[in-house]
Order: structure tokens, then C-alpha cells, then sequence
């Protein structure tokens, strides 16, 4: 009953920028927090930025002063604006959504992925 569209991937030049968009829809009671997640081949899946209703962030140190994530709450949409990049963040990016669909318990859920390629 959760749908997460992503969009925003594609292919960029070391020190391009991407953003990255997400819009969640459907019966969703109440939305703690949105973020994004990356996997590279071979890699563990790992937290790229977070940020929860009240505005409050985290960043993966590797990603922290070059990335940053917003939300337009209307719309419920989270953004990844993604500066300087690097070979290294070579992934498919994942939104993530934690909140409540049934009452009284919180899941989490994830869009299908979109890929970030970073090469020259």
C-alpha cells in the first residue's frame, strides 16, 4: 500500500552533481523518517542520508558535506542533492521510508532503485 517513485539517476563526470527525487504514496498513517540508501555489486547495502519529520539529519561520513537531503512534506517527497561526485559513489540509490501503515506498528519500505553512475 506504499509506493516510493525514484527518479533524478543516470550517468555524471567525477565533480558532476545529481539530484535524486523520491515521491511516496498511499495509506501511510504517519512517516518518521525518508532516506536513501546505496548498493554497489558485490557491496552491503548502506545508509547514504536520512532526515525525519522534525528536519533532523544524518550522513554517511563518506557522502557528509557533499550531499545533502531535503523533504517538501505537501508532497511527501524526499531529495538528494549530490555535489562533487565520485567514482566511489557508483551505486543504485534506494529511497527508504520508515512509518506506519498498520496502526500501531512501523515498517519499513523501499523504492524498486534508480542507478548513479560516476565515470569519465
Amino acid at each position: 500500500q506504499v509506493q516510493l517513485v525514484e527518479s533524478g539517476g543516470g550517468l555524471v563526470q567525477p565533480g558532476g552533481s545529481l539530484r535524486l527525487s523520491c515521491a511516496a504514496s498511499g495509506s501511510i498513517l504517519s512517516i518518521y523518517a525518508m532516506g536513501w540508501y546505496r548498493q554497489a555489486p558485490g557491496k552491503q547495502r548502506e545508509l547514504v542520508a536520512a532526515i525525519t519529520t522534525s528536519g533532523s539529519t544524518n550522513y554517511a561520513a563518506s557522502v557528509k558535506g557533499r550531499f545533502t537531503i531535503s523533504r517538501d512534506n505537501a508532497k511527501n517527497t524526499v531529495y538528494l542533492q549530490m555535489n562533487s561526485l565520485k567514482p566511489e559513489d557508483t551505486a543504485a540509490y534506494y529511497c527508504n521510508l520508515r512509518g506506519v501503515v498498520i496502526v500501531g506498528k512501523a515498517n519499513d519500505y523501499w523504492g524498486q532503485g534508480t542507478q548513479v553512475t560516476v565515470s569519465s
